[in-house]
């Protein structure tokens, strides 16, 4: 399938699987200094996007994710009429006790679909551009990485003699948890500087080439460093972290969330404010014969903390020497 009917049949779940990319993005950052802003989402470069950072290596990465886990699911979901399972290995010996066989998710059709739309996004020639191109494929591979086995038995009473087995896809959570560990190992690239200052595009793409040879299609990669996520920029469409929530109590924090207020107000040369704020809710709802559900307003006073300014006369991080963390030590 190509041309137009193609476009149409494969373009909403391109969207959807960019936006799947965008939610878990924000989640996956919800508590650290950069947290996904929408300046940052922006996937195309021919407009003037032309950041190169880690954070910009996890946008690409998880977007083209989205976008392959869509595709790959609504195939197996016959949503396509040219395709359907994976069932390329069945029959084949897998390992001890089981053989492929069943349903499993269709990847590669997945895969083949998300590069020809989000890699057609990147029109540069650049070093940016081919490391884009590779952070894409990364998120592909995610995908790809984090696909679970599923397995039924055979034998006479339920022995489980011999088992079938089949690929499926992972919760995309996973693959959003996979990608953020990804981000935080992230691999600067450095390029030859003298053959990229020729100007000769031949010594460009070598020097290009050379430097890409030794990362391996799983790993991110980025360009430059991260700006102060801590600060205002409004050039960069950075917002800083004052006026921020982050997190001091409540159950079932990991010790990341834990730990923003120190990330977020403190580290940041700001002062972490409570405010209490009464929220509204029905309660004690009760169902009256025939046939209506009468509800209590019952009012609850929550606790929420912030990064603010700190008074002009300062305090005990007033003069604090900030550390650009863009990722988890």
């Amino acid at each position: 399938m190509s041309g137009s009917k193609a476009y149409l049949t494969y373009s909403s779940s391109v969207q959807v699987g960019a936006q799947l990319g965008v939610e878990e993005c924000k989640y996956q950052f919800a508590w650290d200094r950069w947290n996904c802003p929408e300046s940052a989402l922006q996937l195309s470069t021919h407009n003037g996007l032309r950041s190169a950072t880690r954070e910009t290596s996890f946008v690409h990465a998880i977007s083209s994710a989205g976008v392959m886990y869509i595709l790959t699911r609504n195939c197996s979901m016959g949503d396509f009429d040219n395709c359907g399972c994976d069932d390329s290995r069945n029959g084949q010996t897998g390992g001890k006790g089981w053989i492929w066989g069943g349903c499993s998710d269709n990847a590669e059709f997945g895969q083949r679909i998300s590069k020809q739309y989000v890699d057609a996004l990147e029109t540069g020639q650049d070093s940016r551009a081919a490391m884009n191109l590779h952070n894409n494929e990364a998120g592909r591979m995610a995908v790809k990485a984090t696909m679970r086995r599923s397995c039924k038995c055979h034998g006479v009473s339920g022995s489980c003699n011999i088992q079938t087995c089949w690929l499926q896809l992972s919760d995309f959570r996973e693959i959003g948890n996979y990608l953020k560990v990804k981000h935080g190992q992230a691999q600067k690239l450095e390029l030859d500087k003298r053959r990229m200052r020729a100007g000769n595009s031949a010594d460009n793409r070598g020097a290009i080439a050379d430097a890409f040879s030794t990362i391996g299609r799983t790993e991110l990669i980025y360009l430059e460093d991260s700006p102060d996520y801590c600060v205002k920029n409004t050039s960069l469409g950075l917002h800083g972290t004052e006026g921020r929530e982050c997190l001091q109590s409540g159950k079932n924090l990991s010790q990341w969330e834990k730990r923003s207020c120190k990330r977020l107000c403190h580290e940041c040369g700001l002062k972490v404010e409570e405010r209490k704020t009464e929220i509204v809710s029905s309660c004690n709802c009760k169902f009256h014969w025939c046939c209506t559900v009468k509800c209590e307003q019952c009012t609850q006073v929550v606790t929420k903390h912030f990064c603010s300014k700190r008074d002009r006369n300062g305090g005990p991080f007033h003069n604090v020497k900030r550390k650009n963390r863009g990722h988890r030590d």
